[in-house]
């Protein structure tokens, strides 16, 4: 299997603009602040903007369609064509381990922190008494998910290529070592076209 460009081009894309979103989504975390109530001794908070949760769940999308596209076009490494045995192959395997690991552990990052990002809490109290916040989400998740999102754009790249580099077609390999058996004996029996009956 041939390295595409376009394919690279699609898979760095997705990875790149799931990376903008999860940095913007960590820059645009929902703030909250307690507000006492005017109409009793009861206090609530006010969220700001949701817009971090909606850019961590496009990113979240996006990476899962490059996963889909990089897995889609080498078969998941388990339905495609043999590979052939070697440090291509090893190579090949490790990659695509990481790639899958740090693919989960982004979407993992993005989805909780784009759930937690839209948990909001109404009332927490009564006014006056101790020190009441609001229920928000950690700084750094998301973060944490746009670094992972990097690494997984590194390692699908790689896996790619390591995949297209150990991919030889192991049935037409295989298929050709038949062919050039059957050559052989047909150019055996040519040589010897009596064979065991000259014997006799």
């Amino acid at each position: 299997m041939a390295v595409s460009v376009p394919i690279l081009a699609v898979i760095v894309s997705l990875h790149l603009i799931a990376f903008v979103l999860a940095v913007g989504a960590e820059r645009r975390r929902s703030t909250a602040k307690v507000v006492p109530d005017e109409y009793d001794d009861q206090t609530f908070c006010v969220y700001g903007s949701d817009a971090s949760t909606v850019y961590g769940l496009v990113a979240f999308a996006l990476l899962l369609v490059s996963q889909a596209v990089v897995n889609g076009v080498t078969r998941c490494l388990c339905f495609g064509k043999g590979l052939v045995s070697g440090c291509s192959t090893t190579c090949t395997v490790v990659f695509f381990i990481f790639s899958w690991f740090s693919f989960l552990g982004a979407e993992a990052c993005l989805l909780a922190g784009s759930a937690r990002n839209a948990y909001h809490t109404k009332y927490r109290g009564t006014f006056g008494v101790g020190n009441i916040s609001c229920a928000t989400l950690r700084k750094g998740v998301f973060a944490a998910g746009a670094a992972l999102t990097l690494l997984s754009l590194l390692a699908s790249i790689l896996y790619y290529l390591a995949h297209a580099k150990a991919d030889t077609g192991g049935w037409e390999k295989h298929h050709e070592e038949g062919l050039g058996m059957a050559t052989a004996n047909f150019t055996h029996h040519q040589q010897h076209p009596g064979g065991e009956f000259e014997k006799a």
